[in-house]
């Protein structure tokens, strides 16, 4: 079993995930990182799967992982979450927007006692190198809020597609996890908050990625239904393993 799992959803990603699949393997290996890389597939229409399986033939450590069709981001991480090996499992996004080189500081969390150590934008903005525009840092900072009031929730950031896991933690959440979109990581930080396990929030280098596919608008009224949705699951006890 390897120390670590990097596992990277790719929807359409064939433009950019060559590039970023090159920097993540050779960061692990100039490391000596025991690590696992993990592309899941979520039913792309382009080269994306293609491309993974030729760069599998001469990279071991390289796997790719297939979605029955289209699911959305949080069963592409959720997928690749249940089916890796490592100690200690990250999820980042294939532009990444958080490089590769601070997932260091997200394992050193976890190793020095954190169950779950979640990437911010937000502790320490100077970070940033490319910000958001402003309608997209407003529908987030409304968005926070929502979170704060509706599910207790007081992290800076909490959509940073950049997080870690204690591997007996990812088993646990990723299981009872329900939200298969983009509201999946508030539901995981809910459940890990209500589960007491301990949460690490870790400022990161960040830059907001050319091509991102979220509408503020349409996405955002979409993640606040899944919000509602994990307030309603709470509600009828469809988390009782907590």
């Amino acid at each position: 079993m390897p120390q670590y799992s990097i596992i990277i959803p790719a929807y359409n990603e064939g433009a950019r995930l060559g590039a970023t699949l090159e920097r993540v393997l050779l960061y692990v290996a100039e490391h000596g990182w025991d690590a696992e890389l993990i592309v899941v597939n979520d039913g792309s229409r382009d080269n994306t799967p293609d491309l993974v399986r030729a760069r599998a033939r001469t990279n071991r450590e390289l796997r790719l992982i297939e979605n029955p069709g289209n699911r959305g981001k949080g069963y592409s991480v959720r997928n690749g979450m249940l089916n890796a090996h490592g100690e200690i499992l990250l999820f980042t996004d294939a532009d990444l927007s958080s490089p590769i080189e601070e997932a260091s500081k997200l394992f050193a969390a976890i190793q020095a006692g954190a169950d779950v150590a979640i990437g911010s934008r937000w502790l320490q903005p100077d970070l940033q190198t490319q910000r958001q525009s402003l309608l997209r840092q407003f529908y987030g900072r409304g968005f926070n809020l929502a979170l704060r009031i509706l599910l207790g929730l007081r992290f800076k950031d909490t959509q940073c597609g950049f997080k870690a896991f204690r591997r007996g933690s990812a088993e646990r959440l990723f299981s009872m996890q329900t939200i298969e979109g983009w509201g999946f990581d508030a539901e995981l930080l809910y459940l890990a908050d209500k589960s007491g396990l301990k949460i690490k929030e870790v400022p990161v280098v960040w830059s907001d990625a050319v091509g991102t596919r979220i509408s503020p608008l349409r996405d955002g009224i979409h993640m606040l239904t899944e919000v509602l949705a994990i307030r309603w699951n709470a509600f009828t006890g469809k988390y009782s393993q907590i």
